[in-house]
């Protein structure tokens, strides 16, 4: 099983082991990531191979900071003005891939795009003292639930990762919102921990949406899925559901459920974009075989939180595997 450290006494044990071409599971102010040398195939593939990921879906790369992002990607005046407002932060900018970047061609899964994002706290300053870039999806196994504290890693993955860096429950609660910036249009490709609205404001130009195929992580259409199968917009619940439930009301027979979480019993949704995924594994794990979950507004965070849940509600092509 993996070493599980304490963030604050993990820094030169993470940064000899990624060093060393393998694979750490750390905190960031999103989720947890599993988190390898973007620079080194090896690693990355590692990664791949802990997660069972399908092989066409890109990663994020990581950096510590704006020069050495400019070192990968091409930044144009709009997605340098985006990430002097929201770096470090939930922001993911897919930018040109600047030619002889060094980032190694599993990360771009293929495209002639990158992703980048500067993340806060233990993750900055392990990139910050590796030197170089990590490429660092979700710490879970391919399309399920992401995992917002080290406990949700170890069970998962422990048995693949040799280190499990522990920094408590993360704050975001939700992956990072993904944009590309493409000429003077701005795609949302992904909702995320930063509303839209917050982008469009910052940007001064609407966020489009509809974007097609996989441009970016988190687009497959069945992704952050529990064993459950998950019945959104319930307005009651049926015999032998756990309900997934938000504010103060509940509807109808949801005292009949098999097991309650609410994700704000205020109405708060950067309370429940928080809780979101954490609560649909405790539910989960009630042996409930759906999650009816009450509707949840679609504006500021809700669109990322309605996001994840309509794609861990999608139809899956063959069951996912257990954990």
């Amino acid at each position: 099983m993996a070493e599980v450290i304490l963030a604050g006494a993990a820094l030169d044990r993470a940064t000899t082991l990624l060093a060393a071409g393998e694979v750490v599971a750390i905190p960031t102010e999103t989720v947890y990531g599993l988190a390898g040398d973007a620079t080194n195939g090896a690693a990355v593939a590692r990664i791949f191979e802990a997660k069972g990921r399908p092989r066409f879906n890109p990663l994020i790369a990581h950096v510590a900071d704006l020069a050495m992002a400019e070192r990968i990607g091409v930044f144009d005046p709009l997605s340098r003005q985006l990430a002097g407002r929201f770096w470090p932060g939930p922001l993911t900018l897919v930018l040109p891939l600047r030619a002889g970047a060094g980032i190694h061609p599993l990360v771009t899964a293929g495209l002639d795009t990158i992703a980048l994002r500067m993340p806060r706290g233990f993750a900055h300053g392990l990139i910050a003292g590796l030197g170089r870039p990590l490429a660092a999806p979700s710490a879970n196994s391919s399309g399920r639930i992401s995992a917002t504290y080290a406990a949700a890693v170890e069970a998962d993955l422990g048995s693949r990762i040799p280190l499990v860096v522990d920094g408590g429950k993360t704050p975001v609660g939700l992956e990072s919102t993904i944009v590309k910036v493409d000429g003077g249009r701005l795609l949302l490709l992904r909702p995320g921990g930063i509303a839209a609205d917050e982008i469009e404001a910052v940007a001064g130009t609407r966020l489009e949406r509809g974007a097609k195929g996989v441009q970016s992580p988190g687009m497959l259409a069945s992704h952050y899925a529990p064993n459950a199968a998950m019945r959104l917009d319930a307005d009651a619940v049926r015999p032998g559901e756990a309900l997934l439930a938000f504010g103060p009301r509940r509807v109808r027979d949801a005292g009949a459920a098999v097991a309650v979480k609410n994700l704000s019993p205020a109405g708060e949704l950067r309370e429940a974009a928080a809780n979101l995924f954490g609560f649909m594994a405790e539910l989960d794990r009630s042996g409930a075989p759906v999650i009816a979950v009450e509707p949840v507004p679609r504006e500021g965070l809700g669109e990322a939180i309605n996001d994840r849940l309509a794609r861990a509600a999608a139809p899956r092509d063959k069951p996912l595997p257990p954990t």
